[in-house]
């Protein structure tokens, strides 16, 4: 038995101490040092059996194979968008997100779909649990196998005789090794068992994908340097109160960063959203006034999303700005080039910013659609159901150009729409006959088309 050793960490960011203290000098907490005993040994491989090791060696940067990669098809179209393409053999994949929010039922439910044999390993629920939640996704093959267990040298042993392609561990903060003596869930033993897994992931090619739990900051619990030992780091999150939710990507090395999956969650699992225009765009039989429609961007795909404004006096005497979705700060901003180069006394009044659909938006595109939502609350008068805009607004009250419009107004087109509102200064060089492509320079020119 080797000497055992204490040392401390920081439970908020990981820093290593040899002694307590009461503010961990990285990240400036109070009372996050915590005492952990831990082993120093010489560590074998990941595997039980002795093999002898090829040294790596040296190669020119010319002699390096660089044939594409042939990535794993997970037959969710939403997943391999954000993952650039696929799962590519090898990787690290770690999925974050909030309790409940539906992390183990999308990955059961890929594991259950994919063509390739998959080992779920499960260290917070039964056979029997995973089971129930397996009948009520109705699977469809057979290649998936269902493992409890929390440590991961047993994890390893029946890795070697299941021989599976894709490996799911749900999640890493219930594993544990026999290399480190502290707890499962403290910062050394999710260090070391992520350390093992990405040596297992690296010398077999076999992709690993782990669910992360999150603090009550949001942010993945355990040492930030876990989020650096990965490969690719997904968000899972949404609204308790809407059955939507949104896969985006924070850091992957295989592809953008800015694509987003979004997804349904009903009673038989979570359903694709092929379209997510449905899902933020409003079907109202009447025209309302504050309201405005915005054509957006995440990543290659273009959105349609509802702005929702009011404005009305104000009681007291300091009115209010208040938004959800969209920054404060440039709603301040809008306010007082609407104010300064318009002539719209608003000053006086409170301000109120919806964008529908329980998501968050900072393309600066949307402007001109806040605009004409803000300015249609405060003279009343509804903006057409069938107009949508695209476009920045400057400081001076000018109409700056967007990048990728043609796209946007072909996303326009394909959904209904009969005009819409982009930069004068805009190159656009295709033709577009189902929609009216209005062009505008100044927020004067908005107000002359939209109001008189």
């Amino acid at each position: 038995m080797a000497k055992l050793k204490t040392s401390f960490f920081c439970q908020n960011c990981g820093t290593q101490y040899a002694k307590w203290q009461g503010q961990c000098n990285a990240c400036k907490e109070w009372n996050t040092i915590v005492e952990e005993v831990i082993q120093k040994e010489e560590k074998t491989s990941w595997k039980t059996t002795s093999e002898i090791k090829k040294v790596p060696k040296p190669l020119k940067i010319a002699e390096i194979d660089s044939s594409q990669e042939v990535r794993m098809d997970t037959l969710d179209g939403e997943l391999n968008r954000v993952l650039g393409g696929g799962i590519v053999p090898g990787s690290l994949i770690l999925l974050g997100g909030e309790p409940g929010i539906g992390k183990s039922t999308l990955l059961l439910q890929i594991s259950l779909k994919l063509p390739y044999k998959t080992l779920y390993v499960s260290g917070e629920e039964s056979q029997k649990q995973i089971k129930m939640r397996a009948e009520r996704i109705t699977p469809e093959g057979d290649n998936c196998y269902i493992l409890t267990e929390t440590k991961t040298q047993n994890i390893f042993r029946q890795i070697e005789e299941i021989e599976p392609e894709i490996v799911i561990i749900d999640s890493i903060q219930t594993l544990h090794t026999d290399y480190i003596e502290s707890t499962a869930g403290s910062i050394s033993q999710i260090r070391e068992c992520t350390a093992e897994l990405i040596k297992f992931a690296k010398e077999t090619n076999v992709p690993v994908i782990l669910i992360g739990h999150i603090t009550k900051d949001g942010t993945i619990a355990g040492p930030k340097i876990l989020e650096h030992m990965v490969d690719t780091v997904l968000q899972f999150e949404g609204d308790r109160n809407h059955v939507y939710r949104i896969l985006r990507s924070l850091k992957n090395r295989f592809g953008s960063t800015a694509e987003l999956g979004i997804y349904e969650m009903q009673g038989s699992g979570l359903r694709e959203v092929s379209n997510p225009s449905e899902i933020l765009l409003s079907h109202r039989e009447e025209e309302l006034s504050g309201t405005a429609i915005a054509s957006t961007l995440e990543g290659m795909r273009p959105l349609m999303i509802e702005i929702q404004a009011l404005v009305s006096t104000a009681v007291y005497g300091t009115p209010q700005r208040s938004t959800t979705g969209y920054n404060a700060k440039r709603l301040n901003m809008l306010l007082a080039v609407l104010e300064k180069r318009s002539g719209f006394r608003l000053g006086t009044k409170d301000v109120f910013l919806n964008i529908t659909g329980g998501i968050s938006v900072d393309d600066p595109a949307i402007d001109l659609a806040v605009v004409a939502a803000i300015l249609s609350s405060n003279e009343d008068i509804a903006v057409g159901k069938d107009v949508c805009f695209a476009g920045e607004v400057g400081l001076s009250g000018e109409i700056r150009p967007v990048n990728r419009v043609e796209q946007r107004i072909q996303e326009a087109e394909k959904l209904g729409f009969a005009t819409i509102f982009v930069s004068k200064y805009n190159k656009i060089s295709t033709k577009f006959p189902g929609i009216k492509v209005v062009l505008v320079s100044k927020i004067e020119e908005v107000v002359e088309h939209l109001f008189g």
